[in-house]
């Protein structure tokens, strides 16, 4: 039975309200004496990807990378996409304190951002390993089995090779995650879409169809389509 249509809409509100809630819910949720070191810092970067047209992760995504990282324990952490350090920070935070990010990024310039961005939020220089360069000419360059977490934010056309690079990359046990999937709703529309939205649907259906994989896909931010390495 269809429920009636001014019921429809008050549940589509409170969904909306809802989702908006938990996205903000994480903002401020870091230790009391890191509090105002760390939120600093990531308003400070957050202005810095403003300005360079750079769209940082949002707080409900950055808190579920913290709890992420914090789950798995990651000691080494892989970001493809570093930006202005937004989503490094949040990274940083859940991993262990003598854990090590290494992020890739093709611009050297964003980098340097991240760099100051992490220092003003408290973490030594040796917790990140700053490589520039594409993501897919690094990538190789990484141990096998070596990382407990990689987080891809990049080009969303070479997502599918993230993927692979990534299975690689994680121990057994390990986490990957991608940022974006929904691109702003385009990836559930049924109306024609450009070709990074359909790879990203391939992705999503590949991942979730992989024997190799336990997805779930989080309906944080811009959407956040996260996969344990299983154990076979």
């Amino acid at each position: 039975m269809r429920a009636p249509r001014g019921q429809e809409r008050a549940i589509t509100g409170n969904r909306q309200t809802s989702w908006a809630f938990a996205d903000a819910y994480g903002a401020e949720n870091v230790q009391h004496a890191e509090r105002s070191e760390h939120s600093a810092a990531l308003r400070w970067a957050r202005d810095r990807a403003r300005e360079a047209g750079l769209r940082a992760v949002s707080d409900g995504t950055g808190a579920a990378l913290r709890l992420l990282a914090a789950a798995v324990d990651a000691k080494a952490v892989a970001e493809i996409g570093t930006g202005t350090g937004v989503s490094g920070i949040h990274l940083l935070h859940g991993m262990r304190s003598d854990g090590v990010l290494t992020t890739v990024d093709t611009e050297p310039e964003c980098q340097q951002i991240a760099r100051q961005a992490f220092r003003a939020a408290g973490f030594a220089a040796n917790r990140a390993r700053f490589i520039p360069g594409r993501a897919l000419d690094v990538l190789p360059r990484l141990a096998d089995g070596g990382y407990d977490l990689v987080f891809c934010d990049g080009d969303r056309t070479e997502c599918l090779e993230y993927l692979g690079e990534s299975l690689r990359l994680l121990r057994p046990g390990g986490l990957v995650c991608f940022e974006g999937v929904f691109a702003d709703g385009r990836t559930v529309d049924s109306s024609s879409q450009p070709a990074e939205v359909l790879r990203l649907r391939e992705l999503l259906r590949t991942v979730r169809d992989s024997t190799s994989l336990l997805p779930s896909l989080l309906p944080v931010g811009d959407g956040l389509l996260c996969a344990v390495k299983r154990h076979h």
